[in-house]
């Protein structure tokens, strides 16, 4: 049974509004095996799921399920073949104990009452079997991590008799602890024969994790390999045309001089008496484990957390930023970690969005008049340098796929003229090839002598990147790398203190 396919999509096909999403995608899965379906932001990989869910119709094409064809024309109908996707937003009841909201649309089992004993026994056994006696039944779901909340939702996936899941994004937001449990469970779900198919930007996992890849390119299928009859270079060629060599642009900046300096930062536990200094010029990285505060450290000196301590010297003048508002109107930028509840509005268009901290450039200041024209001609050019794919600057950027977004939110920074600019996670969700454009941009703005600071959790792109990093762990700095000291064994003994 291992060489048999549980599920095929031959040939599919889909457009919207004349727009070709898919033209003639395919994919196999093997029953009990992990397979990851790759692509760029924009391939055509959600478009795919969602036609497999049954969220999307099909234009043409053919879906089989164990050899035979099925109809999956809604998600009541993908549900009934055991298809189950689960998406980077958990669809969880908070208020819900964990009980509830994996038997949520079964609760009474057909009986008119619902057997409260029965269900915490089943719900039991279900955390059981993946390795989780240490969870709860009675637990509020709102109340647990994210890492378990995940595993409740695979739980109430397995509770409909699912043995096909789809996971979408399932470590953006888990720890390197939390990571390896859901690949503990994956690992546990692949030997009682449940299908999963695999969608993650970070190569690092599929080559972990994954027995099989098919990568998909505009729309249109590429190849299916094994994952040891492929390395990383190969790879990214695949997925982008481009060879992973030229994934990091070369540092040619000329450093200049201190354009931000922090003496002695305090904000709370996670940020105590942080130092550091960042040129013009400089890509300064910062590392460290998940809780090490540098997030912490970097909001407080923007003015978007209180900073109980310490001095910050910007542009040769000390400063202490009230708000945000107030850094900005220094120009001192920060992209968010969390680009849709921090970083952009999603409802808004892409053109406010742009121009959402460089209205001045735009506007008429004596009587506050926007000139729309000079607007929508400033948002071409910002995001033409940015290579950002959207149909109208009017749309909603909640439209763009996530690396486009990304532009969106880097663009407001580039458009205001920023001296420092703070890029948090700049390519956390984002494909390698919307990073590699990241990447230039980042460089580009070192080059024309703007102070670039870089929070990742990729050490490969501060090794990468960066002509210094910070090591931070605890809410303290435990270590300052040069370029030359840049290794992944020295970013580690420097977090954990060895």
């Amino acid at each position: 049974m291992q060489d048999s396919y549980k599920l095929e999509m031959h040939d599919i096909t889909k457009s919207f509004g004349g727009v070709k999403a898919l033209s003639g995608v395919s994919l196999r899965v093997k029953k009990g095996e992990i397979h990851a379906l790759l692509g760029e932001n924009g391939a055509g990989k959600s478009t795919l799921m969602k036609i497999l869910s049954g969220a999307y119709k099909r234009d043409s094409g053919e879906i089989l399920i164990d050899g035979k064809t099925a109809k999956i024309d809604s998600p009541k109908e993908s549900k009934d073949n055991g298809i189950a996707v689960i998406y980077q937003e958990l669809m969880l009841a908070p208020d819900l104990t964990v009980a509830e909201n994996i038997f949520i649309d079964n609760l009474a089992s057909g009986s008119a009452f619902i057997n409260w004993k029965k269900l915490k026994e089943e719900t039991r056994m279900l955390l059981d079997s993946l390795g989780f006696n240490d969870i709860s039944p009675n637990a509020v779901c709102g109340e647990l991590s994210v890492a378990y909340q995940q595993v409740v939702e695979i739980c109430k996936n397995l509770s409909r008799n699912a043995d096909i899941l789809v996971l979408d994004e399932p470590t953006s937001v888990l720890t390197f602890k939390e990571t390896e449990h859901l690949f503990e469970i994956l690992n546990r779900l692949k030997e009682q024969g449940i299908s999963i198919i695999y969608i993650s930007h970070r190569l690092e996992e599929i080559f972990r994790i994954c027995d099989t890849i098919t990568v998909i390119k505009d729309g249109a299928y590429v190849d299916t390999v094994k994952v040891g009859d492929i390395d990383k270079e190969h790879l990214v060629h695949l997925m982008v045309g481009r060879k992973m060599t030229d994934l990091y642009p070369k540092r040619t900046a000329k450093i200049g001089e201190v354009v931000l300096k922090a003496e002695d930062i305090c904000a709370g536990p996670s940020v105590q008496r942080v130092s550091f200094e960042v040129h013009a010029g400089e890509i300064l990285g910062f590392s460290g484990l998940v809780g090490a505060g540098r997030t912490e450290t970097m909001r407080a000196i923007f003015g978007a957390d209180k900073m109980e301590s310490g001095k910050v010297t910007y542009l040769g003048e000390e400063v202490h930023f009230k708000n945000s508002r107030d850094a900005v109107r220094r120009k001192l930028g920060m992209l968010s970690e969390d680009r849709k509840s921090e970083g952009l509005l999603l409802n808004q268009s892409i053109r406010i969005n742009t121009t959402l901290a460089s209205l001045y450039k735009v506007t008429d200041a004596t009587h506050n008049i926007i000139f729309h024209k000079k607007e929508k001609e400033f948002v071409k050019d910002i995001l033409g340098t940015l290579k950002t794919k959207y149909a109208s600057a009017e749309h909603d950027v909640s439209s763009l796929s996530g690396g486009n977004q990304q532009k969106v939110a880097l663009s407001k920074w580039i458009a205001a003229d920023c001296k420092c600019i703070i890029f948090d996670e700049p390519t956390r969700g984002v494909d390698v090839g919307a990073k590699m454009e990241i990447y230039n941009i980042m460089n580009e703005c070192a080059m024309k002598g703007v102070a670039v600071i870089m929070i990742s959790s990729e050490m490969p792109e501060l090794i990468g990147m960066c002509d210094r990093v910070i090591v931070m762990s605890k809410g303290k700095v435990v270590g300052e790398l040069n370029r030359s000291e840049l290794t992944e064994d020295n970013m580690i003994k420097s977090a954990m203190e060895v």
